[in-house]
């Protein structure tokens, strides 16, 4: 069925203007004033709403099994929870273990994400080793269409590659055209303070930051800049969550670096206070990087309007509080990591960015879509409007007022991070390529209906 919007502010990176928007077969095709709707049409009048092009999360964990234990969402739960919260296509990181092939682990999360899926998906192919069979899988898995890597600069004996890896991926991955997105920390550190802490009987979440502090993110942050100045690759920093990494990313850029940032929604709001809550309650905010000082978050708003980080993501990565983040109750170095907030990203960044003056709409739009479309191949079939583009579209209501709680999220798990947090704007209507998946806080699209998204690389 064709699809006519009516009278929203469309909003893109670059432009802001009143206009229809008219869709068939899964495409924008039309944008123009006084649209009329041919017969059998769905007609949505947003008069007094915006309307933005889908939102991408570049950067969360679905099916994940990490610390002995598996994240709580399915692709039916999350791509659910990440559409009602205006998020239409994501880019989930495959982690298999050092043991796995990578041919198979890449056949696995597809399998997981195919059929179930309610929005849009690709991947980036973790790189947890390197040797010829694994170097063969991903020259397969490149022309299967992921177009970018995942490595590890932490976690030790698990994800984390050496350096003689780290080396050949991101010559592999110049060679390729494939952009390399890095945790950066230094396993090495991190391995020793734990051991220094756990012995000092520091067993509690509010010790996590002091395992894996600024100093250790910064080097890690150096530590890539290197290599990809040696190599001419392109690299990406996942979740930066502080100055001094991002002082290091911004130097490694003046020497000629092909460098881009991303921070994730938490750092923005969430500091290391929550992650010292007592009674264990602390558990719910570690994650890796941990969550910083307070004084951190104006350098990361200003980052994002500067255009000194370029994209803003979750880390999505869902546990339990009440069971599997209890594995961690004596030694925080067993607690699983990840603070969910698929559902909650744009809403917040949303009403906190935009509602109090930190961004402009263009910036809104630009770091949760646009540029993640532009660096991961997706534009301009993601990422904007026009026509010819794929009809993913938020028609956001800002007039709405709202609270986040655990009782009313889509989210599979037992708690909210950002619970109580008052919420200034949400998605009135989400589209899904032409086809209506959420009206007023409510999902009423298909599981199943996504679609993998090959890309091509060589984008840059």
């Amino acid at each position: 069925m064709p699809l006519l919007i009516k009278n929203g502010e469309i909003v893109t990176a670059s432009e802001r203007y009143v206009a229809d928007i008219f869709c068939e077969n899964e495409t924008i095709t039309r944008i123009d004033k006084n649209i009329s709707a041919p017969p059998g049409t769905e007609v949505i009048d947003a008069t007094g709403k915006y309307v933005f092009p889908g939102f991408i999360d570049p950067h969360v964990h679905i099916y994940l099994p990490f610390m002995g234990t598996f994240a709580k969402d399915t692709h039916e739960t999350a791509s659910r929870a990440a559409l009602i919260g205006g998020t239409t296509t994501f880019i989930e990181m495959i982690c298999p273990g050092r043991e796995e092939k990578p041919l198979e682990a890449f056949e696995l999360w597809l399998g997981k994400a195919q059929g179930t899926s309610a929005c849009d998906f690709t991947f980036h192919m973790g790189v947890t080793r390197y040797d010829e069979e694994a170097e063969r899988d991903f020259k397969e898995i490149v022309r299967r269409g992921v177009s970018s890597f995942k490595i590890f600069l932490a976690y030790k004996g698990a994800l984390c590659v050496t350096d003689e890896e780290l080396y050949k991926t991101l010559c592999l991955a110049r060679k390729l055209g494939v952009i390399t997105t890095a945790h950066c920390e230094n396993a090495d550190l991190i391995v020793e303070l734990q051991k220094k802490l756990l012995a000092e009987g520091k067993t509690g979440p509010e010790f996590h930051e002091a395992s894996r502090p600024p100093v250790v993110e910064a080097e890690g942050v150096h530590h890539l800049m290197t290599f990809a100045e040696m190599t001419g690759a392109h690299v990406y920093i996942v979740h930066l969550s502080c100055e001094e990494a991002l002082r290091e990313a911004m130097a490694g850029a003046a020497r000629g670096v092909n460098v881009w940032v991303e921070t994730l929604i938490q750092y923005l709001l969430c500091d290391k206070a929550d992650a010292e809550k007592p009674n264990f309650e602390g558990a719910k905010f570690v994650m890796s990087p941990p969550l910083r000082e307070k004084k951190n978050q104006k350098v990361l708003w200003n980052a994002l309007r500067k255009g000194f980080a370029s994209t803003l993501a979750t880390d999505h990565a869902p546990f339990d509080f009440a069971t599997q983040k209890q594995m961690g109750k004596d030694d925080f170095t067993r607690i699983p990591n990840g603070i969910p907030s698929l559902e909650d990203r744009v809403n917040l960044y949303f009403t906190h960015g935009v509602q109090r003056g930190q961004i402009d709409l263009h910036t809104f739009v630009n770091t949760a879509s646009t540029h993640a479309a532009k660096l991961f191949g997706l534009f301009p079939r993601k990422g904007t409007i026009q026509p010819g583009s794929d009809a993913d579209l938020v028609i956001y209501d800002s007039n709405y007022r709202g609270k986040i709680s655990a009782k009313s999220h889509a989210m599979n798990l037992d708690y909210n991070a950002f619970e109580g947090m008052e919420i200034e704007g949400r998605p009135h209507v989400v589209t899904v390529r032409g086809r209506v998946a959420v009206r007023d806080g409510k999902f009423v699209g298909e599981a199943g209906r996504g679609k993998f998204l090959q890309r091509e690389p060589n984008h840059f």
